[in-house]
């Protein structure tokens, strides 16, 4: 199987920009919408819808990892981040930990992405995984990290990711990558494409031992 890492150009990923250029459009009228409406609701409205779409971005992006999180914990942890009143309830490590790397993104997303901010959500997420070997730092160990489904003496590898070896070299390419595509980047890509792009090429290199999909 050829991986799109092995392939020559490897990471230049060619799209229609022509395509897209419509959907860019409709995604920046509703945002504007958005942004319009937001801004004649109260405080305390504002402050409730924040914490909506923080715990619904982060109980959905666990569960495309097989985690179920419960979104009353996520939300009082959330709640708790931002400092508003909570009801204290025993929040579980998994749904504080999500809830501490969606606080962080919202408060930090304008800033440029390096190494030792994804390394601390890394450990936010996987603070109480006791089975892996690296936690907040790029994965180191051997084997193959791939993507497989079916029985376990019979597997389908459906994807195999750069080996570890090779991780940082890709990490700081992509770092750059990300860096320079932003609106005050070198070269700006609008945004639905820069997401995209950005998230296909964060999950083709899987730089963690787990967690990348959340991250990404």
């Amino acid at each position: 199987m050829v991986w799109n890492w092995t392939q020559h150009g490897w990471p230049h990923f060619a799209y229609d920009p022509d395509a897209l250029e419509p959907l860019e459009r409709r995604f920046l009228l509703l945002t504007g919408e958005v942004i319009g409406a937001v801004r004649h609701v109260s405080d305390d409205e504002r402050d409730l819808l924040r914490i909506e779409l923080l715990s619904d971005e982060a109980v959905k992006t666990s569960a495309i990892e097989g985690e179920t999180l419960d979104r009353l914990s996520v939300q009082s942890s959330l709640r708790r981040q931002l400092g508003f009143d909570t009801d204290n309830r025993n929040v579980k490590p998994k749904e504080r930990g999500i809830a501490e790397m969606m606080v962080d993104l919202y408060r930090s997303w304008a800033d440029p992405l390096d190494a030792d901010t994804l390394f601390g959500w890394h450990r936010m997420l996987m603070a109480d995984s006791r089975h892996l070997e690296t936690i907040g730092g790029y994965r180191r160990h051997e084997d193959a990290m791939q993507i497989v489904s079916g029985r376990q003496d019979r597997p389908t590898v459906h994807f195999e990711a750069p080996p570890s070896s090779r991780v940082r070299d890709e990490m700081a390419a992509y770092l750059a990558w990300f860096n320079g595509s932003a609106p005050d980047g070198d070269a700006p890509l609008p945004a639905l494409t820069r997401a995209g792009i950005g998230h296909l090429y964060f999950e083709s290199i899987h730089p963690f031992e787990d967690g990348n999909g959340r991250i990404g």
